[in-house]
């Protein structure tokens, strides 16, 4: 990647020391970097193209509440905890950047198109209800009311009014900027291995040979953290990738507005949303696929996410197609982030937040820079201590 203007960019030098060293520069990386910053440790982040991974394909829905999972309450608690910061949060990052970053209040509506996905949309809403959270009950009328452009048979729907969106490729641009403002240093390289020494975690080793050495180190390298060399293998993050093909439309100005919320649906047992953009894209994703290692968009995987959205909103078919995408999400064995110290001294994690990275971006970002000024994590972070998976830890997985 090109030099971009402004950044301490030291690449070429062999040596560095920081504080801080970050390794990963996807979005959860670089807010850990830019709040570590803010509170003065000097702090370097290694990636070879900053603002990439995860973040350019994922949809950006907040859903703390939609996305409610038996047997997840734990994990439901760190996600409100971020949502609830989402919006002071995103004001501040769009003026340390000077960038807007997509942020929308718009709300959810889940809905069903069958007496099965109907009876487990029911259910659903008898969960949040038992978790203390707001979401209502819509007749198939009412869903149309709210969206026309919802396909004839939709049987019913919850609207969720609190849980809304923000755009991940503009979060993560937003955030190299604040980063080089806040003046984190990037080394657009390969991190090959962690360096190691007297049982301390002190820096990275570079694929073009350079070394970088730090008094902390955060892996935050998405659903690759678990292949970075040198780590013992008990402290290695048990994360690993699930493949999610996305595609995007545009709304031409003829057909707006189209919808006025993100509205999500289970269609034949596989999830489906529509994600609309302020600037007239259609987010359509996403399917989750256990493929390791594979990033191959596939005419399977688009013409299943097509024909789902058209049975939700059959009005889709007549809107350009203008990108299909597929990335990784870095999943762990609990669907829970991993977040903090490890137990070897020195490193510390930031990964595993599976389809949630987006939500969780501003908690984590808090939770890690206390971690590393402080010596601890705040209280809602710590039921996701990596340690959780140690064989020397009597903790149990959330």
């Amino acid at each position: 990647m090109s030099h971009i203007p402004g950044t301490r960019d030291e690449q070429h030098r062999p040596t560095r020391t920081s504080d801080v060293l970050v390794i990963g520069g996807g979005i959860i990386g670089l807010v850990t970097a830019w709040r570590t910053a803010q509170r003065g440790l000097r702090t370097t982040v290694v990636d070879p193209a900053p603002g990439g991974g995860a973040a350019q394909v994922a949809a950006g829905m907040l859903a703390a509440v939609t996305e409610l999972h038996y047997g997840e309450e734990t994990l439901l608690a760190l996600n409100l905890a971020s949502a609830h910061r989402y919006p002071d949060f995103a004001g501040e990052l769009e003026e340390a950047s000077g960038q807007s970053v997509g942020y929308r209040a718009c709300g959810t509506l889940a809905v069903a198109l069958d007496a099965d996905d109907r009876a487990h949309l029911r259910e659903l809403h008898a969960l949040q209800t038992r978790s203390g959270l707001e979401s209502q009950w819509l007749s198939g009328r009412e869903c149309r009311r709210l969206e026309p452009m919802l396909a004839p048979g939709v049987r019913g729907g919850l609207r969720v009014d609190g849980d809304h969106q923000v755009d991940p490729r503009r979060l993560a641009s937003a955030l190299v900027t604040a980063c080089e403002r806040a003046g984190v240093t990037f080394c657009r390289d390969w991190a090959e291995r962690l360096t190691v020494h007297r049982d301390r975690a002190v820096g990275a080793e570079l694929r073009t040979g350079g070394k970088l050495s730090a008094e902390q180190v955060v892996l935050a390298g998405g659903s690759l953290s678990g292949r970075l060399g040198g780590v013992p293998a008990e402290v290695l993050p048990p994360v690993r990738p699930v493949k999610g093909q996305v595609l995007r439309l545009t709304v031409p100005p003829s057909h707006a507005p189209f919808l006025s919320r993100t509205v999500r649906a289970v269609v034949r047992g596989s999830h489906v949303y529509l994600v609309p953009r302020e600037s007239g894209e259609l987010v359509v994703g996403a399917t989750s696929e256990e493929l390791g290692w594979d990033t191959t968009v596939t005419a399977g995987g688009v013409y299943e996410l097509l024909r789902d959205a058209h049975e939700l909103v059959p009005g889709i078919t007549e809107l350009p197609l203008t990108e299909t995408r597929a990335g990784l999400r870095p999943c762990s064995p609990d669907n829970a982030p991993l977040l903090g110290p490890t137990t070897l001294p020195g490193l510390q994690l930031a990964t595993g937040h599976h389809r949630n990275g987006v939500l969780l971006t501003p908690v984590t970002g808090d939770a890690l820079a206390t971690s590393l000024t402080c010596g601890v994590l705040p209280d809602e972070a710590r039921p996701f201590t990596p340690r959780r998976f140690s064989p020397l830890s009597q903790e149990q997985p959330v």
